[in-house]
């Protein structure tokens, strides 16, 4: 099996590193993967960081799959939309140490997550479905419902519009933006903040925030995917 995660415990938090060598592209052994590392960081019970290779944080779901029709498009997404609902329901704080382009699904799962860090550069981040003719899934927009700005929601969804690290914290994909070299130390720092957090009070607290959602997606999910 190739390694597509690695998944690295350390004294405060639990670090996760999405790396193919190429796009990121978000497969089933890469979604496996994932899930995995999260069954050891939820064992391990620290705050997480999600990364992805630089200059790639995510490309979107595997195009191959997406592209075959059938079951396995649908499995597909139901695995990502499955993903999207663990982290946004994950008992730890997650932060994702956006490396570079996040797209489509990349996209999806800035929206999943507790505190989203991107770099100043030429990347983009945003839901490009229509531009590519697919049509966003219901939990995609009921994940951009929920966490974009109300006034970028038709452009970033319907519209497809892609943005630069900086407009994507107006519009709502991330929270803050660092220079690439200091990407790692901001999202090790954040992470050791938040590690200060009363672990049961954040845990209660999250899931009473995200209650709401996280029966929106499930729906969303039955009503699409099965």
């Amino acid at each position: 099996m190739t390694v597509l995660v690695e998944c690295k415990h350390q004294d405060k938090y639990t670090l996760i590193q999405m790396d193919d060598g190429k796009a990121n592209a978000l497969g089933f052994e890469m979604l496996a993967q994932l899930e995995s590392a999260l069954d050891q960081a939820e064992e391990a019970g620290k705050v997480v960081i999600l990364c992805g290779r630089p200059g790639k944080f995510s490309a979107g779901f595997d195009l191959s799959v997406m592209g075959s029709g059938g079951d396995d498009v649908l499995a597909l997404l139901r695995s990502g939309a499955n993903l999207s609902r663990r982290l946004l329901a994950f008992p730890a704080p997650v932060i994702l140490a956006v490396s570079g382009h996040a797209i489509a699904m990349g996209g999806l799962l800035t929206l999943s997550a507790d505190y989203r860090i991107g770099i100043h550069g030429t990347y983009k981040i945003g839901l490009n479905e229509v531009a590519i003719g697919m049509t966003l899934p219901y939990f995609g927009i009921e994940l951009a419902r929920e966490r974009l700005a109300a006034t970028h929601l038709a452009s970033a969804v319907t519209l497809a519009k892609l943005y630069d690290s900086v407009a994507a914290v107006e519009a709502g994909f991330l929270d803050e933006v660092v220079s690439e070299e200091d990407l790692m130390a901001q999202a090790i720092a954040t992470a050791e903040a938040f590690a200060a957090l009363d672990k049961a009070a954040f845990k209660n607290t999250k899931a009473r925030t995200r209650e709401a959602l996280l029966d929106r997606l499930a729906k969303a999910i039955e009503k699409e995917l099965g």
